[in-house]
């Protein structure tokens, strides 16, 4: 009968303890990047609000709009109540809106008192640039607020363009916070 080898040999145990500590620091150092993972679920997350910044939306910051449920689409829009909506002059505000249904969220450019397409003027000191905004689909107005926060953050100062006629938009201080106010606040819940 065959005499039986020791399966641990210590050559075998030397190996293990190798590959085995080698195995234990590799997880540990891929653990502190499954942030990176690949997203493959297909869904598109660029409109997606967590739950967390949803609620501290609603606790924090909602004073600052008034609100208005559209039952109909499932949305509550925000409007801040730094801009003077009851003005009988052409202007533009920003519509905050919350899909949460859908758990997206949405920065919407609302003419008050005029139609789409229409055109904002943006000085930056000697520098023009008009921004040219149409009506169209949620892809289309995060471009379009987008370029706005942009110059936003630049301190651009903005006009209306209607009919050859330069309108001052945004001058006020309320409505420049009012503003930027609503920028942070939709970056904040879209965590963007």
């Amino acid at each position: 009968m065959p005499s039986k080898d020791p399966v641990f040999t210590p050559e075998l145990i030397k190996i293990l303890k190798i590959f085995g500590l080698a195995s234990v620091v590799l997880v540990v150092f891929l653990s502190f990047f499954d942030s990176y993972r690949a997203n493959n679920s297909g869904e598109d997350t660029t409109f997606r609000m967590t739950s967390a910044s949803r609620l501290f939306f609603l606790n924090l910051k909602a004073l600052n709009y008034e609100q208005e449920v559209r039952k109909d689409a499932g949305m509550v829009l925000y409007r801040h109540k730094g801009f003077s909506m009851s003005s009988d002059i052409p202007s533009t505000f920003l519509v905050l809106i919350l899909n949460t249904p859908k758990d997206e969220s949405y920065l919407y450019i609302e003419p008050h008192l005029l139609d789409w397409p229409f055109s904002i003027l943006a000085l930056l000191g000697q520098n023009e640039q008009i921004l040219s905004l149409e009506n169209g689909n949620k892809y289309d107005h995060l471009k379009q607020v987008t370029k706005l926060y942009d110059l936003v953050q630049q301190e651009a100062e903005f006009y209306l363009l209607v009919s050859d006629q330069k309108i001052p938009l945004w001058q006020t201080d309320s409505e420049k916070e009012a503003v930027i106010s609503t920028f942070e606040d939709y970056f904040r819940i879209i965590e963007n």
